[in-house]
């Protein structure tokens, strides 16, 4: 994808440079909230997506609320290099239902859904642990499920390449100041279209990131820590089951 193409997809290469996150010298102004990034941000902003697949993978937090009470969490790793996330999917109602618990793998291509406690029962085979699916989303999300769409933006969180600096000197990304996120200093950096980025300011990496997601309210907030290599496996074949073999019992288990 071309540097100014995935920036606008995602928005996500943001960062601050060691330089710079010392503060103003005494001669200098307070830098103030909104300012563009400069030249040297930008080189380092270009290598912000490259540097997860370096580092090699990441614990993450996800929180997507929806709805007027409901809200999707997910608490997991993710594997950049090979591109596979696994996590525990929560759905809180609000509304005193219970919560809604599973574990679900993903890929670029495929998401499998686990932890059902009907599915074997359904399928009359107790060694079927999943439901195996296609990963299923738009760029911008419209009419995808919202599991796909956090799926995929996990995994566009990761670049093999570096982008060019140069995409990053349009005025669109500006510097929002500094705060604290679990403990750790971080720098802000905000898109014209309301995305956001939060970067640590000891080691340029990628710490949280927020975006909405289509036209009915939703933001899916990303938080990753634990910065290093992970290994992610999926489902064996033998433990799941296609959900296009089986759409009634896909459909009445929400997958």
């Amino acid at each position: 994808m071309p540097p100014r193409a995935r920036a606008v997809v995602l928005a996500v290469a943001m960062t601050l440079g060691p330089a710079l996150t010392a503060g103003c010298s005494a001669e200098e102004p307070p830098r103030a909230s909104g300012s563009p990034v400069t030249h040297a941000e930008a080189r380092l902003l270009a290598g912000l997506l490259h540097r997860n697949v370096e580092e090699g993978g990441a614990d993450f937090v996800v929180t997507a609320p929806y709805g007027r009470t409901t809200v999707l969490t997910l608490h997991g790793e993710i594997d950049f290099r090979d591109g596979t996330g696994h996590a525990q999917a929560v759905t809180s109602f609000g509304d005193g239902r219970p919560d809604d618990v599973r574990t679900v793998v993903f890929t670029a291509d495929d998401l499998w859904v686990g932890d059902l406690p009907a599915l074997p029962a359904a399928l009359q085979a107790d060694g079927i642990g999943y439901l195996r699916r296609p990963l299923s989303v738009t760029d911008d999300g419209a009419g995808a499920a919202l599991l796909d769409v956090v799926a995929t933006v996990l995994l566009r969180l990761g670049s093999p390449t570096a982008d060019d600096p140069r995409a990053f000197l349009d005025g669109s990304y500006t510097w929002r100041g500094q705060r604290s996120i679990d403990g750790r200093l971080t720098s802000l950096f905000r898109l014209h279209d309301r995305r956001t980025i939060a970067v640590g300011a000891a080691d340029d990496l990628l710490v949280q990131y927020a975006t909405p997601i289509g036209s009915g309210g939703v933001e899916v907030t990303v938080t990753l820590s634990d910065h290093g290599p992970r290994t992610v496996a999926v489902p064996a074949d033998e433990e799941t089951a296609l959900a296009a073999d089986h759409p009634e019992i896909a459909a009445a288990l929400g997958v």
